[in-house]
């Protein structure tokens, strides 16, 4: 009952937070015309630790963060709930880290990593990775290594867990 309830309230108070998050972007976005670009890697993206000025930088990272890491946990406790294969697995968020117990699958954390600006993965399938935050269009994260998003990636892992096709671009800051 107590899950429902903060559910509930999360998913009252996202479109509040959701309708800002563009004005922060557009906003930081105006600063970054003076700033350079990261091209490391092939990618001409502007990464968020290399065109922010370092008072905003924080702010606007950590909120995005939770945003993310929030409509992932909402994601999968709706879907935990709804996948017959998945009873008795586990999510929980706190903190900045969330974890999701799949049972007899593996267990994923994801969390946010402050002083690299950075999301983390570790998934029982694909191992750890490390997402960069992309400020364009509504923001994204990337593993720079191989240019697979962060919900792209969890949506090809967590299809073949529950045997069908899962869709998380309805999450925040998700490109899939």
């Amino acid at each position: 009952m107590i899950r429902n309830i903060i559910r509930t309230s999360r998913w009252l108070v996202r479109p509040q937070i959701n309708s800002l998050a563009p004005i922060a972007i557009r906003k930081c976005s105006s600063i970054l015309k003076d700033c350079r670009l990261n091209v490391s890697c092939g990618f001409n993206n502007r990464r968020l630790s290399d065109n922010i000025r370092n008072e905003e930088e924080p702010l606007v990272f950590e909120e995005v963060c939770n945003e993310t890491l929030e409509s992932l946990c909402d994601f999968f406790e709706q879907l935990i709930e709804d996948a017959p294969n998945l009873k008795g697995a586990d999510v929980t968020y706190s903190d900045g880290v969330l974890t999701i117990s799949l049972g007899k699958y593996g267990t994923y954390v994801i969390n946010r990593q402050i002083p690299n600006k950075q999301i983390w993965l570790s998934s029982p399938t694909s191992g750890p990775k490390r997402y960069d935050l992309v400020l364009e269009g509504r923001g994204y994260w990337i593993y720079k290594h191989d240019g697979v998003t962060l919900h792209k990636l969890l949506q090809q892992e967590i299809s073949v867990i529950v045997k069908d096709k899962v869709d998380l671009s309805k999450c925040s800051h998700s490109l899939v």
